[in-house]
C-alpha cells in the first residue's frame, strides 16, 4: 500500500523549473542549510522537497559526507541535464529581452548601506527608464541570475581577498575598493566608550551572524577571530536591520558593520583596531542589455548613494578623509554637476 501511495505521488508531481533550481543550487552551496539560505527558505522546508523532488527521479541524489552534500551518480546525471535545460530557458529569456526594447532595466543588489540612497539616485540619473529593484541575500544568486539574464546588473560586496566569479557576457567595475568594517554595539557596553575596539576584545560576546554567506564575509570573520585568539558565537540569524539593531541595543548581540551604516537608538558604531576585515562594493551588469552609456549612470548613481553616506560616523570620516587613494574618480559634486 505505502509502495503504491509512493508511486502514485510520484507520477501525479511534477519536476518544475524551481525543483531543477533546487537541485543546483545544492550541488553548489555544498550543503542543504547553505543552499536554503540561498534560496531564501528553511532548511526544513528544502529537505521536505529534495525528499518529493527525489521520489519522482527515483533514488537519492545527494548523500552527506564530512565535506558536506556530494551528489549520487543518480544526482550527476539529474544534474546535468537540469543544468542544461536552465541554461535554455536562461538563453530564451535573455532573447526575448533583447527584442523588448521598452522593456524595464532589472537592478539585483544585496542589503548594502547604499541601497535605499540607490533607488533615489537611479531615478534621479536614469530619467525616463523604468527600474526594478530586488534584494537578494545572497552574491551566488546575483550572479546566477545576472548571468542568466533575469537581472540586467547588480551591486554586490566582497570581503578581504575574495573574489566573486563572475558569468560570461559581463562586465564588472569597482564602486569602493576598500572599506573597513566597524562594530556595532550596545550604547551601554563596557567598550562602548572606546575610540577603537580589539576584536579579541569580543571574544566573549554573542554575535549577529552575516546574512551573506557567499562574499567571503564568513570565512574572513572566522579567519580574523582565530588571529585575535577565539572562535565567535554565532547567535543570531537576522536579516531585518531593525530586528538587528534591537538586538545590539537590547545588549544580547553585537555585530560588524558597514561603517556607513546610519546610526540607530541605543546602538553605538566603533571601528576595529587595525581593520582586519575590509569590503570591497562592486557593480556588474550585462553587455548585451546594458549599453556603456546606461552603465556609467548606473556606476555614477551609485557612487552618490555611498558617499551620501560616508558623513554617517565621524571615525570614517576621518577615515575616508586620509585615504584619497581609494576615492572614487568623481566626488559627489562632479557627479552631480555633471548630471544637471
Amino acid at each position: 500500500m505505502v509502495r503504491r501511495g509512493a508511486a502514485a505521488y510520484a507520477r501525479k508531481m511534477q519536476l518544475e523549473l524551481r525543483h531543477l533550481q533546487a537541485v543546483c543550487q545544492i550541488a553548489e552551496a555544498g550543503s542543504l542549510g547553505r543552499a536554503a539560505r540561498r534560496l531564501g527558505v528553511s532548511q526544513p522546508s528544502l529537505s521536505a522537497q529534495l525528499r518529493r523532488i527525489e521520489r519522482v527521479t527515483g533514488g537519492d541524489l545527494f548523500v552527506r559526507s564530512r565535506h558536506g552534500t556530494e551528489p549520487t551518480p543518480l544526482g550527476r546525471f539529474v544534474l546535468a541535464r537540469a543544468r542544461r535545460v536552465l541554461s535554455e530557458m536562461d538563453a530564451l529569456g535573455t532573447r526575448a529581452r533583447t527584442v523588448a526594447t521598452d522593456a524595464p532595466l532589472r537592478l539585483g543588489c544585496i542589503l548594502l548601506v547604499l541601497l535605499d540612497g540607490l533607488l533615489e539616485q537611479t531615478d534621479l540619473a536614469l530619467a525616463g527608464q523604468e527600474i526594478t529593484v530586488d534584494l537578494e541575500h545572497s552574491v551566488t544568486a546575483l550572479t546566477r541570475m545576472l548571468g542568466a539574464g533575469r537581472y540586467d546588473a547588480i551591486v554586490y560586496g566582497e570581503v578581504n581577498d575574495h573574489e566573486v566569479p563572475l558569468p560570461e557576457g559581463v562586465l564588472a567595475r569597482t564602486l569602493i575598493p576598500e572599506e573597513p568594517f566597524s562594530i556595532r554595539l550596545s550604547a551601554h557596553h563596557r567598550l562602548a566608550g572606546r575610540e577603537h575596539i580589539e576584536l579579541a576584545d569580543l571574544a566573549d560576546e554573542a554575535w549577529l551572524t552575516l546574512v551573506e554567506d557567499d562574499d567571503g564575509g564568513p570565512e574572513a570573520f572566522a579567519e580574523a577571530c582565530a588571529r585575535a585568539g577565539f572562535a565567535p558565537r554565532l547567535r543570531h540569524r537576522v536579516a531585518d536591520r531593525m530586528m538587528q539593531y534591537a538586538l545590539i541595543a537590547g545588549g544580547r548581540a553585537v555585530a560588524l558593520s558597514q561603517p556607513t551604516a546610519p546610526r540607530a537608538e541605543g546602538t553605538v558604531m566603533r571601528p576595529l583596531a587595525g581593520a582586519p576585515l575590509t569590503g570591497r562594493i562592486r557593480l556588474a551588469w550585462n553587455r548585451t542589455t546594458v549599453p556603456a552609456r546606461q552603465a556609467e549612470l548606473l556606476y555614477r548613481a551609485a557612487l552618490c548613494a555611498y558617499l551620501a553616506n560616508v558623513d554617517n560616523n565621524a571615525f570614517h570620516r576621518a577615515w575616508w578623509d586620509t585615504h584619497p587613494e581609494l576615492h572614487p574618480p568623481y566626488e559627489r559634486q562632479e557627479l552631480q554637476a555633471s548630471d544637471a
